[in-house]
């Protein structure tokens, strides 16, 4: 697995996921439970992990919808 995108905007996560289950691209939130632990404060951002295959792919996508990876 590859880190796509670390992000604390909620909003971002999930578009970013709807946008690779529309491209077929299996991907794994990480963090989740570190984040809730925090008590949702937003400080610890969340991991979007897929596949090393898939990277080129899945980078593509979420920049060509407007989602800075910050790489």
């Amino acid at each position: 697995m590859k880190q796509l995108l670390r992000t604390n905007n909620m909003a971002d996560m999930a578009f970013a996921h709807a946008l690779l289950r529309g491209e077929g691209i299996d991907c794994f939130e990480m963090d989740v439970n570190m984040s809730v632990l925090e008590g949702s404060v937003g400080v610890l951002p969340r991991r979007l992990m897929v596949r090393v295959d898939d990277y080129d792919r899945a980078a593509r996508a979420l920049r060509d919808n407007g989602i800075d990876l910050g790489d």
